[in-house]
């Protein structure tokens, strides 16, 4: 349907594409994948038209329909459920209008008196209805009837504001919009981000279910392994295009850089001893022309290039600290509320030293409140909230604690001001396992965007020494090898952890206890994320 063959584009200040070669066909759904910046909104913004690139080919089968979910959601709150997704028939609307026009005017004038003119707007009206059958416009309002209960609205819900829905339902009535259009391909940039688990799960039955293509660029490495059959990931301007789903290519991609770093090592021993014989026996009597003929061998040999080196971020780890006693935090009859919702009615929580639990729940249970309420943030209305005996050492990270930094201070100094101790290689390296490399570590606090700015509050919080971590979505704005890190270092961390997200995939590799929010009660699962689902 769509193909990319060797497409740049270069900005005056940066090469962003050097050589994307992939193509989609129909029906097909494919993961854009790579670090933050590698350009990959870069290629959405060329497929419709509001980029162009710098060479290359973009070639495409017919006129295809493109469609773009962006992460800004294009919904008006003013409108009902039922309007917002009309409005998707912008082409029948304003026939609708005009129809509308010629029908009053009619309804206006005397019969006798008119009759010219009447004649004039019955052939109008005539031509106007022709075109609003073409276009389909009959056939709008059963379309909109018929999508609503499969976004999960019901027939009351239609008739509500956009305004008094969530996050999460916003973002169905934009999709529904973007259905309705009947594209050939959508394209999704992070569909996933500020949606419950449960709008996750529908969203990717929703998008599998369909018939046409779909590229999405996600961090949510769980979701491109239940929609995605393909994935191309994008590294340093380039394309490689993978047939599997994320899993997949992240093997595949392991076992590639390993047969290509073996091929360029064995030919590398083979250029060097060719190369010695060839200066040893080059003045030889006996053996000159072997040298010679040797050497042309050599000059004729495909190179194979250099394999690049990754662009992996370092790898981090918590600061050591005393281990705590068995015992951690205890939750006695527990009941809270928010406004007429009643968040918590009487629930007990026992964690105990190593237990790395997982939060789980609808957007407005309370998860967040949970946290706030456990580090004191918050007084609870009822109920005994005591952390253990012995050494518990607690360090927390709300979500929005990037508002609490200095602005006018520089990514490096904060981190040398809060450990002075430390190296400046080891401060760099830390920063580099939070994708703050090169020249960013020098960046004042008021130039980084959002992103980075929760990535360094993040790190900020991990520098101090506890054995009780509790976090609150820490993935938001983290790029896929920033999430491995973290990974990485809580699976080593040796204390307790209370952790919030709606990253199945951190989850599943973190966690070996999940919490469910439901109906005001905890209902705990001493298992991982795998576990939690096979029982549900």
């Amino acid at each position: 349907m769509i193909r990319f063959e060797g497409v740049t584009k270069i900005y005056s200040t940066d090469v962003v594409l050097k050589n994307i070669n992939w193509e989609i066909k129909k029906g097909e759904k494919v993961g854009l994948v790579g670090s933050n910046g590698a350009g990959k909104s870069t290629q959405f913004k060329i497929l419709i038209g509001e980029e162009y690139q710098t060479s290359g080919e973009i070639i495409k089968e017919g006129n295809p329909k493109i469609v773009y979910l962006k992460q800004e959601l294009d919904c008006d709150l003013n409108h009902s459920v039922r309007e917002e997704l009309e409005s998707s028939f912008k082409d029948i609307q304003i026939v609708a209008t005009q129809l509308l026009e010629i029908e009053n005017k009619m309804k206006s004038l005397d019969i006798k008196l008119h009759s010219d003119e009447l004649e004039i707007l019955v052939n109008q009206l005539a031509k106007y209805q022709a075109k609003f059958e073409a276009l389909g416009g009959y056939r709008m309002k059963t379309d909109v009837e018929k999508i609503l209960p499969k976004l999960g609205f019901s027939a009351e819900d239609a008739d509500k504001l956009v305004g008094n829905f969530s996050g999460g339902w916003q973002m169905k009535v934009a999709l529904g919009k973007i259905i309705l259009q009947k594209p050939d391909l959508l394209l999704l940039d992070e569909p996933t981000n500020h949606l419950d688990l449960d709008t996750i799960f529908w969203l990717e039955k929703y998008l599998s279910s369909l018939k046409i293509a779909i590229i999405v660029i996600s961090h949510d490495r769980y979701f491109l392994d239940k929609l995605c059959e393909k994935i191309i990931y994008v590294d340093r301007g380039i394309s490689e295009t993978y047939k599997g789903n994320y899993s997949f290519f992240v093997e595949q991609k392991s076992l590639n850089e390993e047969s290509k770093n073996k091929a360029y090592q064995l030919q590398q021993k083979e250029i060097e001893m060719q190369n010695k014989y060839i200066e040893r026996f080059r003045a030889s009597a006996t053996r000159s022309s072997q040298a010679k003929s040797r050497e042309k061998q050599l000059k004729k040999i495909s190179r194979i290039e250099a394999p690049i080196s990754k662009s992996k971020s370092p790898a981090f780890k918590f600061p050591d600290c005393p281990r705590s006693g068995k015992s951690v935090l205890t939750i006695k009859n527990l009941s809270h509320s928010y406004a007429d919702n009643i968040l918590f009615l009487d629930v007990n929580l026992k964690v105990y030293s190593g237990q790395k639990i997982a939060i789980l729940g609808p957007n407005g249970c309370g998860k967040s409140t949970l946290l706030k309420i456990i580090m004191k943030r918050i007084s609870p209305e009822i109920g005994e909230i005591k952390f253990g005996k012995h050494n518990i050492i607690a360090s927390y990270y709300e979500q929005n604690q990037a508002e609490a930094l200095s602005l006018d201070e520089k990514v490096i100094d904060l981190i040398c001001n809060k450990s002075p101790e430390w190296s400046q290689k080891k401060v760099r390296t830390f920063l580099g396992g939070f994708g703050f490399q090169n020249e960013t570590v020098f960046k004042y606090i008021k130039q980084l965007s959002g992103g980075e700015k929760a990535r360094l509050a993040l790190a900020l919080m991990i520098m101090n020494p506890s054995n009780f971590l509790l976090l609150d979505e820490p993935t938001n704005h983290l790029d896929l090898q920033s999430k491995e890190n973290l990974e990485l270092a809580i699976k080593n961390y040796k204390g307790s952890l209370l952790i919030i997200s709606h990253d199945r995939y951190f989850i599943s590799k973190v966690a070996n206890r999940i919490i469910e929010i439901k109906d005001s009660k905890l209902f705990s699962y001493d298992g991982n994320y795998k576990y939690f689902l096979e029982k549900k």
